[in-house]
């Protein structure tokens, strides 16, 4: 009888403590530890900074944040993760590193944390996050060894990545009876209207200086104009029609620009509209803050937003940053759970409110953000046009990018005929592939 009463009492405890730990939170086992993370010195991150005492009030997990200017991020990671033993938990990358880092075997493939139930939050909704991001920051193995596809597998989570958006002056739309450009044709020409209509302001402000520069604002209406920089077989095929559109549209932004237009970086084309010189701004959604700041902007109040103009088709830019696991972190589990907390619908919309770029069309459309940001709603339907492939993102990448810009440069400075230019690229290019052997098994 002793015997079977101790039994009974032995299975009575165990059947509490297996029902214990099956009501234990999923962060219990990580409470008390502290997580290091790597980030860029960029306004969505300085949300996220704001947001992350919550992640610790809910979790007990403690973080601590390595905030770096990008390109010193950047070389501190490139040693950190070539480590046995890294010190950094999670990381923010830019999209062009994914591909170093991915082939590299330095981040965690995500699917067996998707996998384990103690992990993953079943009301997560991948589904909600934006199509164009998570194909550009996250994955590799796909199409093109950068893309979706049915070999890619997700290394990252997209978090403070940017579209391209149409800003536009509301004041002077208004007073000339300007319509908002759904088409390019209707774009350039209110651009080359705007001089004549308003004299001294350029029509739009746009990146143009010599390297990757006046390349990105060509690709920017590359990919609307239905062109890409290869075909599927790696063949340059920039120097094509739709390569000489987009050429012919920057040039006409550039002529009918403000003064100094051809040699403006990103800073001077943002300065530019900021100090109202300018009627149009054709760029990145991380913009609007600063353009809303009246310690920075002239012209608070009016500006107006629109998607990105279409031509044979809608196709906005994708990239900025996301967030992955190093190989070489100690807290990988916790890592998981930190990324996942931050881009949950709960922790979109804590960073949208505090200033950052959500990764989630649900956030877009929330009427608590678009109270407070307006501009959101308009930044999400632009959302569902964004281009995961608007530009090649592999390692001999940065190589054509420089000579692309380089050239395009001489097209707006030199009137280099943009025929013979992008013929130069394109052959110059085809050379680069070959050596990297991207022509193998052809």
């Amino acid at each position: 009888m002793l015997s079977i009463t101790k039994t009974l009492r032995t299975a009575a405890a165990a059947s509490v403590l297996f029902a214990g730990q099956a009501m234990a939170g999923p962060y219990d086992d990580y409470a008390g530890m502290t997580l290091v993370v790597n980030f860029p010195a960029h306004p969505h991150y300085d949300a996220v900074r704001k947001i992350l005492p919550e992640f610790t009030k809910e979790t007990g997990i403690e973080v601590e944040v390595d905030q770096l200017p990008y390109l010193k991020m950047r070389e501190r990671q490139t040693l950190e993760l070539a480590q046995d033993e890294g010190d950094y938990d999670l990381i923010a990358y830019v999209v062009f590193s994914k591909a170093d880092y991915v082939y590299a075997d330095q981040l965690e493939n995500l699917a067996r944390y998707f996998m384990n139930p103690k992990l993953a939050d079943p009301s997560y909704d991948a589904d909600d996050l934006i199509d164009g991001y998570v194909y550009n920051i996250g994955f590799a193995g796909g199409n093109k060894g950068y893309l979706q596809g049915k070999t890619g597998s997700l290394f990252g989570i997209p978090y403070g990545s940017e579209t391209s958006v149409l800003g536009y002056r509301k004041d002077i739309f208004e007073k000339h009876g300007l319509e908002v450009p759904e088409t390019y044709e209707q774009m350039l020409d209110i651009a080359c209207k705007i001089p004549e209509l308003e004299p001294g302001m350029g029509g739009l402000s746009s990146r143009a200086a010599s390297g990757h520069h006046a390349s990105h604002a060509f690709l920017l209406h590359l990919a609307p104009m239905g062109g890409r920089v290869f075909d599927d077989s790696w063949t340059p095929i920039v120097n094509n029609e739709a390569g000489v559109k987009a050429a012919n549209a920057l040039k006409t932004i550039v002529d009918c620009g403000p003064e100094g237009a051809a040699s403006f970086g990103f800073g001077e084309a943002l300065g530019s509209f900021l100090a109202g010189d300018t009627a149009m701004f054709l760029d990145t959604t991380v913009v609007a803050g600063q353009i809303n700041d009246p310690k920075k902007s002239k012209v608070v109040g009016k500006v107006g937003w629109a998607m990105h103009p279409m031509d044979v088709r809608r196709g906005s830019q994708t990239g900025g940053f996301g967030i992955g696991i190093p190989k070489n972190a100690e807290n990988k589990e916790a890592a998981f759970l930190l990324m996942q907390w931050l881009t949950s619908k709960a922790g979109d919309k804590l960073v949208a409110m505090a200033g950052g770029n959500p990764s989630r069309f649900s956030t877009h459309a929330d009427a608590d953000v678009n109270a407070k940001f307006p501009h959101m709603a308009t930044f999400g339907e632009a959302l569902k046009h964004a281009d995961p492939d608007w530009r090649p993102i592999i390692p001999v990448w940065g190589k054509i990018n420089a000579d692309l810009g380089t050239t395009l440069s001489k097209v707006l400075t030199e009137d280099l005929d943009i025929q013979e230019a992008l013929d130069g690229v394109a052959s110059r290019a085809k050379v680069v592939m070959e050596e990297a052997g991207y022509y193998t098994w052809q």
